[in-house]
């Protein structure tokens, strides 16, 4: 493997309005679908060893808009984060309760702690580096901030550092033999 392109899906009504999406399936605004074709532009022509995809509609629909649904694998390790009893709630509403709440330390009630996420993304990580090239990821803001604090190795906490923005492209790759981030939300 040589590089691991990291595409966020395009925009979604929860996302614009900052709610946490886990597994509710929501689709992609009209908006979010335009962004999702000018990704095509800037993937278009890049021969992709394996396109590794959440199952979720709004991933499925941005990878196909992207131009890479053909050869979309879809990967249940790939699924956003089980936020438990705070899916479609804003951190805001989550911190009137439960003030200071951060959910990279603090976690979800009835959903996944980050050592879960992680879990699932070193296995997608363990499949990509067994590819024969690059590898375009499509799946969620924060199950991707995860995917790429373990490539770099770290805890999972480091992608509360990793602001991800819809429909952005990152990439993963190696210095000299090391994992290293080599763009991020372009």
């Amino acid at each position: 493997m040589n590089e691991l392109w990291l595409i966020r899906h395009a925009e979604t009504e929860w996302s614009k309005a900052h709610r946490h999406t886990g597994r509710t399936d929501i689709p992609l605004t009209d908006e979010g679908r335009a962004a999702a074709a000018k990704v095509r532009d800037r993937v278009a022509g890049h021969a992709f060893a394996a396109v590794l995809v959440s199952p979720l509609s709004r991933a499925r629909e941005t990878a196909e808009l992207a131009g890479l649904g053909e050869h979309a694998q879809f990967r249940d390790d790939l699924l956003e984060w089980d936020y438990g009893d705070y899916e479609g709630i804003t951190t805001a509403d989550i911190r009137k309760d439960r003030p200071g709440w951060y959910l990279w330390d603090d976690g979800v009630p009835n959903g996944e702690a980050a050592s879960d996420v992680a879990a699932r993304v070193d296995r997608v990580i363990e499949e990509a580096l067994g590819s024969d090239g690059d590898v375009a990821v499509v799946a969620h803001g924060h199950v991707l901030r995860v995917l790429a604090a373990r490539w770099l190795e770290q805890p999972p906490q480091l992608g509360g550092r990793l602001v991800l923005e819809t429909g952005a492209i990152s990439r993963l790759g190696f210095e000299r033999d090391v994992r290293a981030l080599l763009a991020w939300n372009t």
